[in-house]
């Protein structure tokens, strides 16, 4: 599931949640904070790609000492991405909104296969 996630809406800051508000979807709190435990790290592995195809379309040609720790444009690049919500969060925000698509597995369906 790619997501632009420059655009996203979810919360930069700490916020109190309901927890019995996640646990609609699945019935078991634990499985919602699985869902979006992965979720969050698709995201990140997602962030962490896009913030490193940025940062060599910016990279200097050559590789001097100076250029290395001066490269003004690569450190706007990562101070953009450090901008960002938490992967936690946009994983949260987007489970809220029902953007994440899951299938839960039934142990009973599994006994009787």
């Amino acid at each position: 599931m790619k997501t632009d996630l420059k655009k996203t809406n979810a919360e930069t800051m700490a916020i109190t949640r309901n927890v019995r508000e996640f646990d609609k979807d699945t019935d078991n709190i634990y499985e919602s904070v699985v869902i979006m435990s992965k979720r969050a790290d698709q995201i990140s592995l997602e962030i962490k790609d896009e913030m490193q195809k940025e940062i060599q379309e910016v990279a200097p040609a050559t590789d001097s000492l100076e250029e290395v720790f001066e490269n003004r444009e690569q450190i706007e690049v990562a101070k953009q991405y450090e901008r960002l919500p938490k992967p936690t969060s946009m994983a949260i925000k987007e489970f809220e909104d029902g953007k994440i698509h899951f299938k839960l597995n039934n142990p009973q369906e599994e006994e009787n296969a």
